[in-house]
């Protein structure tokens, strides 16, 4: 319950707010002064659980094989879709009339994408990525010579 901020700001019952101190009845302001206060109002917001050590949170449980499976995974499967995509762009320059370059390009960064997928399949998750930076560029690079 909140209390207003006109008046006494002791915390009194209802019954003695408002009313002055010689003329409240005794044992009522006996009964708020012998109350101790659970929570100040600087710790209002604190939640009791908080008060142990800093180090004692609990600690996410990291499985590191499914964490590494998942990032396999996820570099085969982005270099194998770059990979398409690149082969895909460098059959549909090759048909059209741009210059060599462009599908050459493509075709490279295709490549490259697929050797990303190959390393990542393998478990060289970092090499891959990496890869996959590096034949985006390569790809994008033909884009601006089209």
């Amino acid at each position: 319950m909140r209390r207003s901020s006109v008046g006494p700001s002791n915390n009194a019952p209802a019954s003695v707010v408002g009313e002055e101190p010689g003329t409240a009845d005794p044992r009522k302001l006996a009964a708020v002064v012998d109350v101790p206060h659970l929570v100040s109002q600087g710790d209002a917001l604190r939640s009791p659980a908080m008060d142990g050590r800093g180090d004692s949170e609990i600690q996410d449980v990291v499985d590191s094989a499914e964490d590494a499976r998942r990032a396999r995974w996820t570099a085969a499967g982005t270099g194998a879709l770059l990979a398409l995509a690149g082969l895909a762009a460098s059959v549909l320059r090759l048909t059209g009339s741009a210059p060599a370059l462009v599908p050459g390009a493509y075709a490279f960064g295709a490549f490259v994408c697929a050797l990303a997928s190959v390393l990542g399949s393998r478990g060289r998750t970092r090499r891959a990525l990496w890869l996959l930076i590096v034949g985006a560029m390569v790809m994008a690079l033909g884009d601006q010579f089209d």
